[in-house]
């Protein structure tokens, strides 16, 4: 009976996935934490528990995300829900976070290996091209249950983007540059991405920009980010259209790497000279 019953699910599979049609949607949450050890200390002053509390509920929109992957065989667009997609983060004082850039689209198309992103910072579009060489995946034997479908672990050791804010770690005297350099060159240079992939759903596509498995990504784990699939729907009544985003000025992910980095600094060493200055006074 079980022989039976495994050959009927093989067969099934195969109708699913080998229609000519075939697309699916699945359902993404990302969470993000962030290391508040030095986080804020200025002058030698570290801000108080309360006022770290109070910045981390401010940044909740930030941290915890809804994304949605619309994929067919070979292509997937994945971006934020819509519907759940929070407006631009204000602190009050200081630079609004959530006014960096938006989430974007990021389009993967893994047969002829096209990968791009539209993104907007601050009010400038953007359409970032990335290069897609086969990731270098390390299978292995673990598995675990993710809803219904049975999941693979593998490995991956990856670069460290040098815009994910959540690596951040606040100074502990912005005058203090031994200290600052010392801190910057304890930072890895390469972190260990952990994957879960189901064969159940043999298509070799993910969430974000990951992909490449024998099986759709249900699970990542990538420094201080999970991302955890929470509801597949296979040929949904309505269908999103796959196709490549237009939009924004043409670059290279080094390129805008280069820039957003630039323009980050600028605003660090204004936001550092008006505290200084004073930042506007304080409050009686």
């Amino acid at each position: 009976m079980k022989s039976l019953f495994t050959l009927v699910l093989a067969l099934i599979t195969i109708t699913t996935f080998g229609q000519k049609d075939f697309q699916g949607k699945a359902t993404y949450m990302s969470k993000t934490t962030i290391d508040m050890t030095n986080f804020g200390n200025r002058g030698g002053r570290q801000i108080s528990e309360a006022q770290k509390k109070q910045f981390m509920e401010r940044m909740k929109s930030q941290l915890e995300k809804t994304f949605i992957l619309d994929f067919n065989k070979t292509s997937s667009i994945y971006k934020e829900d819509a519907k759940l997609a929070a407006p631009s983060v204000s602190t009050g004082r200081g630079p609004r976070f959530g006014g960096f850039s938006s989430g974007g689209t990021k389009y993967k198309n893994t047969k002829d290996k096209v990968a791009l992103e539209a993104t907007e910072f601050f009010g400038k579009k953007f359409l970032i091209s990335d290069t897609m060489e086969q990731p270098k995946w390390e299978l292995g034997s673990e598995t675990k249950q993710i809803g219904n479908y049975t999941c693979f672990k593998a490995t991956l050791m990856k670069d460290v983007n040098p815009l994910d804010f959540s690596n951040f770690r606040g100074r502990r005297d912005n005058n203090n540059k031994k200290e600052q350099e010392t801190e910057k060159d304890k930072k890895p240079k390469q972190i260990e991405i952990t994957a879960w992939y189901t064969p159940q759903i043999p298509v070799s596509n993910g969430p974000a920009e990951y992909w490449g498995l024998p099986g759709l990504i249900l699970e990542v784990n990538s420094g201080r980010t999970t991302i955890l699939c929470t509801e597949i729907v296979i040929n949904p009544s309505e269908k999103e259209e796959i196709k490549q985003p237009t939009k924004g000025k043409k670059i290279t992910r080094e390129k805008y790497t280069e820039t957003i980095t630039k323009k980050m600094e600028e605003m660090r060493e204004r936001f550092q000279g008006r505290g200084r200055n004073g930042g506007g006074g304080r409050r009686n």
